[in-house]
């Protein structure tokens, strides 16, 4: 249940007061509690070795995850075993804080329930991977400290075992085909595309062969030369075949079954189900109808904003015509890659010294900044953050994608350093998985509404840091504050009130100014996630209302780098427990 992306359930928080183990003693409630807590993380990374790997316990790194639907059902009823224990532990015998960590983990893992029930499982594969899909397990090299001869070794041993991860992957699509659950033909089709980069015939040009590139001075030749035969030899014998039977399942099976709906009501329990997920993502009750009509209120509120801009710097034309004109002028492009990540570089670097006043508490573990890999580039979105590891011997990274540096305007430069580095992922993250107080599941919390709304407001502090002094710099900050309330409504467009794909394309295309190539991919991207693009502005909105709320109700008794402690203080929580956090603050400082 831990993954670099995927979100963890949180609705409405109700402390539950069901309970059997009346009479224990807090030390003992807690105790249980605590052991319970170290129990499901063993389980967790046991289960899932790429998560693991990700967060630098090497244990687990000579294998993938069993994904075969014996042990997809074991990990089920052992989520139902862990809530069931739960429920034997007195709830009322815990002190505040601790109450509050059972009821997180009572969400976690009745979000894994719900994903099993609702057989998420069936679609294991689109072009996101976010769901940790075997078209970017390369990439987990990247968060592999190869220090020695073990671990290429384990490395190797991941390269030969790939068949069976493959080869239960086509068996859960098989399932899923036999019971209408399928992805869109869309998403299908760019899997395809992404495929290709795994059928070399050269097997120093798969993505795998990676790690073999570069050696440690402690290890000597010798070593070197075996293990790159060994590297070389598992991605002939095992790795290619086994995405060349992938290949031709989704080319004769899969892709013929695929549906030609965009929108997850089309698949068993759908509605349903992205109920489920909106709830699951914005961490509210809100429905897909008011989070749909909230996104048409931002929608014409950020508009509002952005004529302004247009009129400052005098653009004799339509709104349509402005946006052409950000997206065709040369003057907004790099034509290097090269330049481009310098360019990202030179932005994050800028940012770093201002930071102190904005904020009482930083990280002590640092962050860098690397081009997405070039395999999936082309289908993924214009950045991303990698979390640091969970013991920090790993940095966090700031990823951007270099692909067609022609199609990324320098606009966007400012405003999204500030969503995925700083003040945005890496702050938050980072101040996460430092703090010793809260058990591992809570330092690696990821609920989505709090974190991506964090990053969300990040991007507007980029505006009192003096980022955005450019008018073209402040249109691209509107024009990521646009696209996250686009997202509101084209999500709950296509899953819930069945927009087709070219429908959310073109309402994509009249609001924002980003680029065509961004605009399909994101659009694709609502397509295979379903309710996750709704999370962002939820967020940022909720902490933007607790920000106004504080600074009204204690006038100069406010205090911003007190305010961001305090709403970093505890982690990745619920939005309700969030305003219950800031409220007492509110209440302490007057």
């Amino acid at each position: 249940m831990i993954h670099r992306v995927a979100p963890l359930l949180c609705l409405v928080l109700t402390f539950m007061m069901c309970t059997t183990a009346r009479g224990a003693t807090p030390n003992e409630a807690v105790t249980r509690l605590h052991a319970l807590f170290d129990a499901a993380w063993e389980r967790d990374l046991r289960n899932d070795p790429r998560a693991a790997t990700h967060l630098g316990d090497k244990r687990f790194n000579a294998r993938w995850a069993d994904l075969s639907a014996t042990a997809l059902k074991q990990r089920a009823s052992e989520c139902t075993g862990m809530l069931q224990e739960l429920s034997r532990i007195d709830l009322q015998a815990l002190p505040p804080d601790e109450q509050l960590n059972y009821e997180m983990f009572r969400r976690l893992y009745r979000g894994e329930q719900d994903l099993y029930e609702f057989k998420a499982q069936l679609r294991p594969l689109d072009q996101l991977n976010y769901s940790n899909g075997v078209l970017t397990a390369n990439e987990i090299s990247e968060m592999i400290h190869f220090e020695t001869a073990r671990d290429y070794d384990d490395w190797i041993a991941r390269l030969r075992a790939i068949g069976p991860y493959i080869d239960q992957t086509i068996e859960l699509m098989t399932a899923g085909i036999r019971s209408s659950n399928t992805q869109p033909r869309i998403i299908v089709e760019r899997v395809q595309k992404q495929l290709q980069s795994h059928l070399v015939t050269d097997p120093t040009r798969s993505p795998f062969y990676a790690p073999f590139a570069r050696f440690p001075d402690s290890i000597d030749g010798a070593q070197r030369a075996r293990l790159t035969q060994a590297a070389q030899e598992a991605i002939q014998s095992s790795v290619v075949p086994a995405y060349r039977r992938l290949q031709v399942f989704i080319e004769h099976d899969y892709l013929p079954a695929a549906r030609a709906s965009v929108g997850i009501w089309d698949t068993p329990q759908g509605a349903a189900y992205y109920r489920n997920r909106v709830q699951w993502f914005t961490t509210t009750n809100l429905s897909p109808e008011e989070i749909h009509a909230t996104g048409l209120r931002e929608v014409a509120r950020i508009r509002s904003e952005m004529a302004k801009i247009i009129a400052q710097v005098q653009f004799k034309g339509s709104f349509a015509e402005f946006l052409h004109y950000l997206r065709t002028d040369p003057k907004f492009r790099y034509e290097k890659s090269a330049d481009l990540l310098q360019a990202y570089m030179v932005m994050a670097k800028r940012i770093d010294p201002l930071l102190p006043e904005y904020f009482g508490k930083l990280p002590r573990t640092p962050y860098g900044v690397r081009p997405i890999p070039a395999a999936n580039a082309p289908d993924t979105t214009t950045a991303y953050y990698e979390p640091l590891s969970a013991d920090g011997s790993r940095p966090g990274y700031y990823y951007v994608n270099l692909y067609r540096p022609e199609e990324r305007p320098t606009y966007e430069i400012p405003v999204l350093t500030t969503h995925e580095a700083v003040p945005g992922h890496h702050i938050q993250q980072a101040l996460a998985k430092e703090e010793q107080n809260l058990p591992n599941f809570r330092r690696n919390f990821d609920a989505t509404a709090y974190v991506e709304g964090w990053a969300l407001y990040a991007e507007s502090l980029g505006d009192e840091m003096g980022l955005y002094a450019d008018p073209y710099d402040k249109f691209g900050q509107l024009t990521y504050e646009m696209w996250r309330a686009v997202r509101l409504v084209i999500d709950t467009g296509m899953h819930a009130k069945r927009w087709t794909r070219e429908q959310s394309i073109e309402y994509f295309r009249a609001n924002t100014a980003k680029s065509e190539l961004d605009i399909v991919n994101e659009v694709d991207r609502y397509i295979a996630w379903p309710g996750q693009a709704t999370a962002y502005k939820i967020g940022e909105l909720k902490i933007k209302e607790l920000r106004r709320r504080a600074t009204e109700r204690l006038g100069d008794k406010f205090d911003l780098r007190a305010f961001h402690d305090t709403v970093l203080a505890s982690g990745a929580v619920p939005l309700d427990v969030l305003e219950a956090n800031i409220d007492a603050w509110i209440a302490a400082r007057k």
